[in-house]
């Protein structure tokens, strides 16, 4: 199964950045600020969509306080959570509704090798069956743990924002626009995502992001 172009290395990135910046000046401008883009690749797989489920609705240091509780328990494969007490997942950090989700996903059987072959829309179809899981994440996933080149996030809040002030748009832009501004940069959507989350680091820093 051919899912395009799959980004490995900081070259990818790119060549990516290169080919948005030839057709798209406010591209152009945007890179001529934040400078080389990341790679951002992550590993694929249970623990992954796990430490999605974990970072919901906390802190980046609570996440990484409570990830770092479940890793020390063992807490990061399926048949570890599907075996561990509900008491031992709270005393990680896990939430009652936290600890619903982390179950579903332990019980889903996803297949998370043959979703390194599956087209993109199939690997968001597959994670957002499962409870918890969203599309934002499931798109996140796809971006960076599988590394596909043409999948966009256009439900991120930071995207939207980085949209409105580089475009000059009157109000920050709804996902539905925003996917299909986002038409205009495939190939490289995902590319396209690392230039606005870049850039917008730079805007806030430059003129406060309202």
């Amino acid at each position: 199964m051919n899912v395009g172009r799959i980004i490995e290395t900081p070259d990818c990135v790119a060549e990516g950045a290169e080919w948005l910046a030839v057709r798209c000046p406010r591209m152009a401008h945007a890179l001529s600020l934040t400078g080389p883009l990341p790679l951002r690749r992550r590993p694929d797989g249970f623990a992954e969509l796990l430490g999605a489920i974990v970072s919901q609705q906390v802190s980046v240091a609570s996440a990484k306080a409570i990830w770092q509780r479940m890793q020390d328990a063992g807490l990061t494969d399926p048949r570890r959570i599907i075996a561990a007490s509900d008491d031992a997942l709270r005393e990680a950090g896990l939430s009652r509704q936290k600890i619903r989700y982390a179950r579903e996903l332990a019980a889903a059987g996803v297949d998370f090798k043959a979703l390194r072959s599956a087209p993109d829309a199939d690997v968001v179809a597959e994670l957002v069956r499962v409870p918890g899981i969203g599309v934002w994440t499931a798109e996140i996933y796809a971006m960076f743990s599988l590394g596909r080149a043409d999948v966009f996030a256009p439900g991120d809040l930071a995207l939207q924002e980085a949209a409105r002030v580089l475009y000059d748009l009157p109000a920050r832009p709804s996902e539905k626009a925003l996917r299909q501004m986002a038409l205009d940069w495939s190939p490289w959507r995902s590319v396209a995502a690392r230039v606005l989350w870049a850039y917008y680091r730079v805007a806030k820093d430059r003129e406060g992001i309202r």
